[in-house]
């Protein structure tokens, strides 16, 4: 049914052109996987209470979750160039401001209007992923084109690193230097990333571009050769246009959802940890046990990519919807440290294959030009659920205790599945490949 290619990989590293905004997403998202711990971090050390910290770090969640995909949207229609730059300018100015106030100790009000202006983050995900893929679906790359699962499963490790390691950079520094100290190598990294992916104009989607099959993009890259364009579309399709993809496809609005619900369920989980971390008198054991569930999981991602599954796109999307809501769904069980080991160890194996099938399956049911606003947001959903999923099971900390909070992880975890097989022929009937 599957063969392993441990030589997947060598395609993507081959594609030189990918290095610069493949390092200026990477620095983009350093920042964005900073910016919560970070300013709950700089807050708290700069003498503002965990209420105005926690409240500042939603409300810039809340912005990221309702103008980001409309900057994605922008970016389809207008160009990554063109919009990118904008927003992340945006973005500092916020950052800016924020950085300022805290030093300064300045009134409380002056952090949440910092906050909204920070939500204007361009998604690098989303961009980079794009890139890849209309490099990929136009036949620029020719025959030595890296497959989209290899990309995405590339992608999923690289996501995985930033998230292990930016969060506590960000705590190092502030706490060894100054309290802003972590957020401002943050947004330098941050204009370094947008410099490094705007400057990159030969891999830049160009609005309106259409996917093509295998023989098209043969024809295309003997095009490409010859300095002409291809795969792009008429003038038509570069308007902006007139609804969200998450109104217009349902399967981006599933993909919201199981995202939605992979957010919560984890954001859950790992509040639930630190607080029985806490219980047991040992907060090192969160910072542990989180740390190993994200190598764990960047290992499973890299090892997915190098499997080449003959089973088709949409039974693998519910195979893996199956797997990790039945794994997390053990949550229910934990009442220990043993237990806990053990539950996120079975958890971390489906975590990165299921992130890197939803992607495939993104790409796979949307029209290439609109596939950044699709991906910015299916990345929403996660971080809805990021945000209300830890607010619920925090209350149910602090009434009964840390075992109620996995239970309420679970309950998120297990309705996956459920959300996999209610809607599985709109999964069917969706997802090509």
């Amino acid at each position: 049914m599957s063969a392993v290619d441990p030589g997947v990989y060598k395609a993507i590293l081959r594609v030189r052109q990918a290095y610069a905004f493949d390092i200026g997403g990477m620095l983009m998202r350093f920042y964005g996987y900073m910016t919560n711990i970070g300013v709950v971090t700089m807050l708290t050390l700069a003498g503002y209470s965990f209420f105005v910290a926690g409240f500042v770090s939603s409300a810039i969640a809340l912005a990221m979750f309702f103008v980001s995909p409309r900057i994605s949207k922008r970016v389809d229609a207008k160009g990554q160039r063109r919009i990118v730059p904008v927003a992340a300018l945006v973005t500092l100015s916020g950052l800016a401001v924020m950085l300022v106030t805290v030093a300064t100790h300045g009134p409380e009000w002056v952090l949440f209007v910092a906050a909204v202006l920070m939500g204007f983050l361009p998604n690098p995900q989303a961009l980079v992923r794009a890139r890849w893929t209309y490099l990929i679906r136009t036949g620029k790359l020719g025959e030595q084109a890296p497959e989209l699962r290899t990309m995405f499963s590339y992608e999923g490790v690289l996501d995985d690193i930033g998230f292990m390691f930016s969060p506590a950079i960000s705590i190092a520094l502030a706490s060894a230097i100054a309290p802003v100290a972590g957020l401002l190598a943050g947004g330098v990294g941050l204009a370094a990333g947008v410099t490094l992916l705007t400057l990159s104009r030969s891999t830049e989607p160009q609005p309106g571009w259409k996917a093509l099959d295998e023989e098209d993009r043969e024809r295309a890259w003997a095009a490409n050769l010859e300095g002409e364009s291809a795969g792009v579309s008429d003038e038509s399709a570069l308007a902006p246009h007139q609804k969200s993809i998450i109104r217009t496809s349902p399967m981006v609005r599933v993909l919201f959802v199981l995202l939605m619900l992979v957010g919560a369920f984890f954001g859950v989980f790992d509040t639930s940890t630190v607080a029985l971390a806490e219980q047991f008198g040992d907060p090192n054991i969160a910072s542990v046990i989180l740390m190993a569930t994200a190598f764990i999981s960047m290992v499973m991602g890299f090892a997915f990519g190098m499997v080449k599954l003959r089973m088709p796109l949409w039974k693998q999307l519910v195979a893996c919807g199956l797997c990790i809501g039945t794994a997390y769904g053990t949550m229910a069980l934990i009442d220990s440290v043993s237990s806990l080991y053990a539950v996120s160890v079975l958890g971390s194996f489906f975590y990165a294959p299921f992130l890197i099938v939803i992607n495939s399956a993104c790409e796979a049911s949307v029209p290439g030009e609109r596939l950044t606003e699709a991906i910015t947001w299916i990345n929403a959903g996660a971080t809805c659920g990021m945000a209300f999923g830890p607010s619920v099971g925090g209350l149910l900390i602090d009434a009964v205790g840390a075992t109620a909070g996995f239970d309420c992880g679970a309950v998120f975890a297990v309705l996956i599945p459920a959300v996999v097989l209610l809607f599985l022929r709109v999964i069917k009937r969706n997802v090509r490949g």
